[in-house]
């Protein structure tokens, strides 16, 4: 099976966001990835709701939200409202992770578990019952433009027996450095979505960037 893939709009140039948006709709890609980032849990600020808001007035594929925020929880029906189709909330964020991800789930959006590089999957194991993804960052979240951490390999791949093991239908996406020289090592890892940021909007043709990494591994 192909890999999603989800171009991150973090990369994106901002003074020309609805062309950006048509070349992702006209796309290979599969969903838009949203990063949301408070400069309290990670170190930098993006956008908002209204950037989500106006996105998904011009979006033909689903929004994928990743906050990087503190106190997610108060945010979940902010979101849903502003557009999100899969809202991930951070591990380390998240005191009572149960309770945010049926949250999720009882707004009719999909829900996700992002893990940090020093988070190790073992820690899921107990809510992967109510999780549609786990996203696995290959860097430390906050700015884009990262080196992989390579040892995001091996975590996909323990990750994968996890959910074999557990018989949940839960999926496996990366973010933070896939690039087209990365992406087929990652799907045969277990990877079943790609979130490339800088390695699609910083090339001379974005749409077929997306198209390679979309076929790379097949």
């Amino acid at each position: 099976m192909k890999p999603l893939i989800a171009p991150s709009l973090l990369s994106a140039d901002f003074l020309n966001l609805e062309t950006e948006i048509e070349m992702i709709n006209n796309s290979e890609a599969d969903w838009f990835h949203l990063d949301i980032m408070d400069g309290v849990f990670v170190p930098n600020i993006s956008f908002g709701l209204p950037v989500v808001e106006a996105v998904k007035r011009k979006a033909k594929k689903p929004l994928d939200v990743h906050l990087m925020i503190v106190e997610p929880d108060r945010y979940i029906d902010a979101f849903r409202k502003a557009g999100a189709d899969i809202l991930s909330v951070q591990y380390e964020a998240c005191t009572h992770l149960h309770r945010v991800l049926q949250s999720i789930r009882d707004g009719g959006m999909k829900s996700g578990v992002v893990l940090n590089p020093h988070t190790p999957v073992q820690l899921l194991a107990n809510v992967l019952a109510y999780t549609d993804l786990v996203l696995i960052m290959s860097v430390n979240p906050g700015f884009g433009g990262q080196q992989f951490i390579p040892e995001t390999y091996n975590k996909i791949a323990e990750l994968k027996s996890m959910i074999k093991a557990s018989g949940q239908s839960v999926l496996i996406e990366v973010d933070g450095g896939v690039n087209t020289v990365n992406a087929k090592q990652l799907v045969e890892a277990g990877a079943d979505i790609l979130v490339a940021g800088n390695a699609v909007f910083k090339t001379e043709n974005p749409a077929q960037t997306i198209a390679k990494l979309k076929n790379i591994a097949f």
